[in-house]
């Protein structure tokens, strides 16, 4: 498997992982002292970026480190801000909304873009590399 189709893999895990944070803070719009999470995209990065991307200047992702192996790992964070958006808590229902249509997005893209790598595989084998 191409370390690019692993990289959209991820990025699925992740998009998964972060609709399900995104239900979790609308359902809990109501509960008193709840407070908003998030999940950070960074660890997923982290499972194959460096060996993947290449960059025109040693500065572009410098922040970014190579990790070793296993599933990629979520960073899970807490707003901590005081604002009471919502009257109960800091949940923003369309900054929330507007974020799970972006996740939406960005799933479609990947899955899509998976499936074509399956499909071209699966063509070349069909046509025993032929075509």
């Amino acid at each position: 498997m191409t370390s690019s189709v692993k990289l959209l893999q991820n990025l699925l895990n992740y998009c998964s992982e972060k609709n399900r944070v995104i239900a979790k803070n609308i359902s809990n719009i109501g509960t008193e002292n709840y407070k908003r999470q998030d999940v950070l995209f960074k660890e997923v990065l982290n499972e194959s970026t460096n060996s993947i991307i290449r960059t025109s200047n040693q500065k572009h992702l410098s922040g970014i480190q190579n990790s070793t192996g296993g599933d990629p790992s979520f960073e899970y964070v807490e707003d901590q801000s005081e604002e009471m958006t919502s009257g109960e808590n800091n949940v923003n229902i369309e900054k929330e909304m507007s974020e799970l249509a972006e996740n939406t997005l960005r799933y479609k893209f990947a899955s899509q873009k998976v499936g074509d790598y399956y499909r071209n595989l699966q063509n070349v084998i069909k046509n025993g590399g032929q075509g």
